[in-house]
This record gives structure tokens, C-alpha cells and sequence, in this order.
């Protein structure tokens, strides 16, 4: 079965649904140039101001988060926006629009004041960016200046800054990336759509203190003896990002692009399912290199012959229906731990899991194999969750 990957965002045809994320990454040409090599169909120029805009970077700038021996499944920034200002940027546009026509260019900005939004957007327009996309969502080094999430964790003002925006827009798709840090993030889409802007771009880091040094008990990253709070991203956002993903399907008509935590192609497949249509990586990137595209677009194109789907289109949304409140969860459906003792490797967390912080239903016997009470197992799920081979436990009905 032949497959097709190719997806439309915001009226535009992207040749696979894969996008570099505004970040150091796409900071120049060079940069982005090799990663179209390496087969993304598209990237989202480093966040870019006005010339006038001062942008002063601080070093080191980014800290990891390692857990179970496992390298950087989070990452804390305190970079701020590109030091190269918008004549740079749209130099950058120009020349990759000459070498690359058939990938999608767009550029990230940032202004103070609706002149500035606005001066980006026409200068942007006429270098022939594909379309623009406005961080109303960074969580720091910028909210003080009014900038970033300042914006975006208020309604009124996401809904005004953004009409500016497609005011100056003549031709060119808007998407508005939005902070996770609101308590009502439909509310915040609600404001996004009813400003005219074309699409949504969910979700920007999320603030976050990552860790301290408990020698000289100064936060990561360290610069000089001080630190700050920064922006958390990777894996370990993912659950953040698909729900706001969700949210935002469920709550508006709107083309969703989804950042914040895909790393491999399940996690494509799962933004897509939860209504994305384009799909932003960063962290991994910066972990791994523009190489993982293969990964990425292979893994993609196996799933959809596996579920005999011939287009990416096919899988937009599938979740959607299946995400409800709460209440509307079934009372009736009892599920019962079930043990394949073939598989089990006698590692006794299960056991620990339900007896420490279950229901005491699992047992072992004098050979180490766990076996489940069915009268005490509730069906919480724990034991599945820990063990760590796959599949080995399951949950079926009673």
C-alpha cells in the first residue's frame, strides 16, 4: 500500500507532518538548510524582534533532568529569544526560499508594541515566508517586558495582540503558540479564533525551577553563582502538551500544531489522533540531531500500512470522541489484573507496587511468582504500570 504522509496545515501543503520548532535549532540558514536535507518538510525560524529590541543571552542556558539513567528526558532553558533581529531573519527567509521551494519556511516573532507586531509581519510577508507564527507563551526573560506569556494567559489581550497581527498579514497564515499556563485554555483558543488568526501552535515550555545543587545549593543551570526559573521541555511534557492539544481540538475548529515533548513516532501518532495537524520537535533534535526524521517519518508510514490507513490525513482526530468528563466514565466496567507467569522475570515490583500502594491483592509464592487475588484487585492498574516487561500484565475484564 502506498502511503501518503503529506498533510495540509492553515491551507498550506506540508510534504510530511514533521516541523523544526522555533529554537536554536533553526537560529540561521545554515542550519536549517542540512535539517531540509535530512528530509523535514518544514521549520519555524528562531524567534526574531525588531532591531531595536535588545536580547542579551546568558551562559550556561539549559540544564537536564536524568532519571533511571536515562539523559535528558526534561529540559530546562533560560534562553531568551534570537539575538539576530528581524533583517537577518528575513535574509534567512529569502535564501532558503530560493534553495528549498518546496518546504515550508515560517518565522517566529515577538514584539513590544502593536508597531513592532506588525512591522515583523510585512517585513516577513514581503521576504515570502510561508506563514508566521507568534509567541504569545514564552515563561520567561520576557513576561517583564510585557512580552511572551504575559499575553498569552490573558484573553483580552491574546485576542487584541493577535488581530494586529492579521491586520498587517496580507496573504500569510498566523499561527498563535500558546502558553499551558492558564486554567482554562479553551477560554485562551476561544480568544484565538475569535481574533481571525488562522491556526494554533500548543504549547510553549512550561515554567519550571529543574533542580538545585545541594553542595553550594544554587539552581540549575548555574551561571555565576545564581540562577532562574526556565522553560521545561521534552519527553517529560508530552502528558502537558497532549492534553492542551485536546483541549484545544475539542473546544474550537481550529488546524493545530502540537510541540512539547514528540520524540518518537508513537508520540507523532498520538498528537495526531488528539487533532494536531502539524507536529513541532525541538528537544529531541537537540539530543539526537536532524537525523531522527527517518525514525520519524519510517515509523509513521509502518503504523498507517499496519492500520491499513493510506494517508496521514486518516488519523486526525480518532481520539477526540473517546476523551470525556469524568462523570461519563463507566461505573460498570470491572477490570482484574492478569500475569502472564511465562513472561514474568521475578522482579517482584508488582508485588511491592500492590502491597505498598494498592490493594494487597498480589501474592508470591515459594518460587517468586506473583499471583492475583481476584476478590481483593480492584483494577487500579499500578501493577501494569510498574512492571517492567511488556505486556506481561494486563487488565482484562472479569
Amino acid at each position: 500500500m502506498s502511503v501518503d504522509l503529506s498533510i495540509k496545515f492553515a491551507g498550506i501543503k506540508f510534504e510530511n507532518p514533521f516541523t523544526l520548532a522555533a529554537s536554536p535549532c533553526t537560529d540561521n540558514a545554515q542550519m536549517v538548510a542540512r535539517a531540509f536535507d535530512a528530509g523535514w518538510a518544514a521549520a519555524v525560524l528562531k524567534t526574531t524582534s525588531v532591531e531595536e529590541e535588545v536580547v542579551e543571552l546568558v551562559y550556561p542556558m539549559m540544564a537536564g533532568l536524568d532519571f533511571d539513567d536515562k539523559k535528558v528526558i526534561g529540559l530546562q532553558n533560560i534562553d531568551l529569544i534570537s539575538e539576530r533581529h528581524i533583517d537577518q531573519v528575513e535574509k534567512d527567509v529569502r535564501e532558503l526560499k530560493k534553495a528549498y521551494p518546496k518546504k515550508v519556511v515560517g518565522a517566529s516573532i515577538m514584539g513590544q508594541k502593536k508597531e513592532h507586531w506588525q512591522s515583523l509581519v510585512r517585513r516577513l510577508e514581503a521576504a515570502g515566508v510561508d506563514f508566521i507564527e507568534c509567541s504569545f507563551s514564552c515563561p520567561h526573560g520576557m513576561p517583564e517586558r510585557g512580552m511572551g506569556s504575559t499575553i498569552g494567559q490573558n484573553a483580552e489581550l491574546t485576542e487584541r495582540t493577535a488581530r494586529w497581527v492579521k491586520e498587517a498579514a496580507r496573504r500569510t497564515p498566523v499561527s498563535i503558540k500558546v502558553t499551558p499556563l492558564v486554567p482554562d485554555l479553551p477560554h485562551i483558543a476561544h480568544a484565538v479564533q475569535k481574533s481571525g488568526a488562522d491556526a494554533i501552535t500548543a504549547i510553549n515550555t512550561v515554567k519550571c525551577l529543574i533542580g538545585v545543587d545541594i553542595d553550594n545549593f544554587v539552581p540549575y543551570p548555574t551561571v555565576n553563582g545564581k540562577s532562574s526559573y526556565g522553560g521545561y521541555s521534552g519527553a517529560a511534557i508530552k502528558p502537558i502538551s497532549l492534553r492542551c492539544v485536546a483541549e484545544i481540538a475539542k473546544a474550537v475548529d481550529m488546524p493545530i500544531s502540537a510541540t512539547g515533548g514528540i520524540t518518537t513516532w508513537r508520540d507523532a501518532v498520538e498528537f495526531l489522533l488528539c487533532g494536531a495537524r502539524n507536529l513541532q520537535v525541538c528537544t529531541a533534535v537537540m539530543k539526537h540531531g536532524f537525523r531522527i526524521i527517518e525514525d520519524l517519518t519510517d515509523g509513521l508510514s509502518v503504523y498507517l500500512e499496519d492500520k491499513g490507513m493510506s494517508s496521514v490525513e486518516e488519523l486526525v482526530g480518532l481520539a477526540l470522541p473517546n476523551i470525556v468528563e469524568h462523570s461519563h466514565l463507566s461505573r460498570e466496567y470491572k477490570p482484574v489484573s492478569k500475569i502472564n507467569l511465562e513472561t514474568c522475570v521475578k522482579c517482584d515490583v508488582c508485588y511491592i507496587a500492590c502491597q505498598d500502594g494498592g490493594h494487597q491483592a498480589i501474592t508470591l509464592d515459594e518460587k517468586r511468582l506473583p499471583h492475583v487475588d481476584e476478590e481483593k484487585c480492584v483494577g487500579c492498574s499500578m501493577c501494569a504500570s510498574v512492571c517492567p516487561v511488556w505486556e506481561c500484565i494486563q487488565m482484562v475484564p472479569r
